[in-house]
């Protein structure tokens, strides 16, 4: 349990800083920015996580993910589940799937965004969140890297 929600952690935080390099992009409709982005967060637990991202642009903000184990083999098992990212400028919602390694605390996820509002409406793209958790904190720090692109409005 206690490694699930570092995973889950870990993919809010990444999540999170995807957003956040996208912010630091051109902001234009019909635009593609590429996201290089950090995230800093917290294992909630029960598969809960939260983060923040600074620096980020219009994705300065919140994150907030649900994540489950969903196989493997312990202490490397995979999880799926889904990662909102809240700011000023509306929400982008990521599918994510990949691995945590419940003994080490590494994370490596993929996501796709599924949905959005405002700014973020109708949102396309692919981030890979790849950071560790302290599994005695449960506190994590994630990179985010791929692309959103936004669609014109």
């Amino acid at each position: 349990m206690k490694s699930l929600r570092l995973f889950a952690l870990l993919s809010a935080a990444v999540v999170t800083a995807m957003c956040a390099q996208t912010a630091t992009a051109a902001v234009d409709h019909d635009s593609c920015l590429s996201v290089n982005a950090l995230a800093i967060g917290e294992d909630l637990g029960h598969g809960r996580t939260t983060s923040t991202i600074v620096h980020a642009g219009i994705l300065n903000g919140t994150t907030a993910a649900q994540l489950e184990i969903t196989g493997g083999t312990p202490p490397v098992v995979t999880l799926a589940g889904t990662g909102v990212l809240t700011t000023d400028h509306g929400t982008l919602t990521v599918s994510i799937v990949g691995t945590f390694n419940q003994a080490t605390g590494a994370l490596e996820t993929t996501g796709h965004v599924v949905g959005g509002t405002g700014v973020f409406a109708n949102a396309t793209g692919a981030l890979m969140f790849v950071g560790v958790e302290d599994l005695t904190t449960r506190s994590f720090t994630n990179t985010i890297t791929g692309t959103v692109c936004l669609a014109h409005g």
